[in-house]
């Protein structure tokens, strides 16, 4: 057979192309899927956030100073954002030993205070301020809540997979904070 025969042959292109393409379309389909899943997981912590912001905004001020270093009225708030972490499936009580509600704060100074919710699988953190004082006239003192919580990307494994020793960080703590001004 001659070359220029052979050359303008085009059996198994198709294959050859579908084997080229193939990795690439792998991690642009994985890219989407995790994308999305941070994202799904991000609207969930600001979902909790507002919650708790709402409960905290309407809690009474009355034990907050900075010596206390566990105010009974941020129970509640942390127990709604802990209740609605769970309701979204973002933590889990399937572990063990189960994660449960933080009993104490760690105190931050001033009117800040931060809990850890361990376990779950992984570490929620709530941090808690009831003295975000906005600088307008009147002065307007309110109350901001962030929670905070790791997603681990699935894509890791597939660049791990296309492209051995490759590594970058696999989680990212996502952050949302929510304000809402003081009732009581």
């Amino acid at each position: 057979m001659p070359l220029t025969r052979t050359v303008k042959r085009t059996e198994g292109s198709a294959l050859l192309e579908f084997a080229i393409v193939l990795p690439l379309l792998v991690v642009f389909i994985v890219g989407i899927y995790d994308f999305s899943g941070a994202y799904n997981q991000k609207q969930k912590l600001e979902h909790a956030a507002q919650a708790g912001a709402i409960v905290a905004g309407a809690q009474p001020t009355s034990d907050l100073d900075p010596t206390n270093t566990d105010p009974e009225s941020l129970r509640p708030v942390v127990n709604v954002i802990f209740n609605s972490l769970a309701a979204q499936s973002i933590i889990s009580f399937a572990n063990q030993p189960p994660c449960t509600v933080p009993v104490a704060p760690t105190p931050n100074g001033g009117l800040r205070w931060t809990y850890e919710i361990n376990g779950c699988p992984d570490t929620v953190t709530i941090v808690i301020d009831r003295g975000v004082v906005d600088a307008g006239t009147p002065a307007i003192v309110s109350t901001e809540v962030q929670v905070s919580y790791p997603y681990h990307w699935r894509f890791n494994s597939v660049i791990q997979l296309l492209f051995p020793g490759a590594s970058y960080a696999a989680t990212t703590d996502l952050h949302e904070t929510s304000t809402v001004h003081n009732q009581m």
